[in-house]
This record gives structure tokens, sequence and C-alpha cells, in this order.
């Protein structure tokens, strides 16, 4: 996949360019059943949820890499104002959207 800028500024520094849309990247992942006992556990004692915090790390690069293709295919070379949006399906699920301004420079 070619790469392209995807940033979180209004503009970017030294380009003209025209507006070509909304872009967005999603994705719903969950862990295993194993993981939701051991994450239930450490709820009890408090503390860092590893294994949660991994998937939602890998979820919001899933999104962006998601949100690069949308782009791609609008035929946009950066994207701005790129922001995140999360929430929960259920209690083991977690959703993560990508979403931002596909631009084309001039």
């Amino acid at each position: 996949m070619a790469e392209i800028l995807v940033t979180t500024t209004e503009k970017i520094p030294g380009q003209d360019y025209e507006v070509l849309g909304e872009v967005f990247g999603l994705t719903t992942q969950s862990k295993n059943i194993m993981r939701n006992i051991g994450a239930s556990l450490k709820n009890v004692v408090g503390g860092e949820i590893k294994d949660y915090t991994n998937m939602l790390n890998e979820s919001r690069h899933i999104a962006i890499e998601r949100l690069r293709q949308n782009a791609i295919d609008m035929g946009a070379d950066a994207v701005v104002m790129m922001r995140f949006d999360s929430g929960s399906i259920g209690t083991d699920m977690q959703s993560v959207a990508a979403y931002g301004t596909a631009v084309k420079y001039r």
C-alpha cells in the first residue's frame, strides 16, 4: 500500500490541496474467552489489563491502515483532521474508528 500522509492537523505546511471528502477505517475486535477470564480477575485486583491495551493498540493500527486504503481508493494524497472514536459492544468487544478528510494536492 502506498504511504500517504495522515495528520491530525487541519493544514499541511507548504501544500495547497482540494478536499475530496470523508474517509474512514473501522475494526471491531474481541479477546478469546481465556483472556477475558484473566481480564476479569485483573479487574478485581486493579491495574492495567495489558491484553486489552494491546488489543486497542492493534485496533488503532488496523483502523488507520483501512483509512489509508479508503483514501487511496478515492485518489487522495493525504488525510487531514484524522481522529479516533471507540466504543464497547457488549462486555468483550471493542470497536475503533479512524476518520478524517481526504485531500488531493494541487
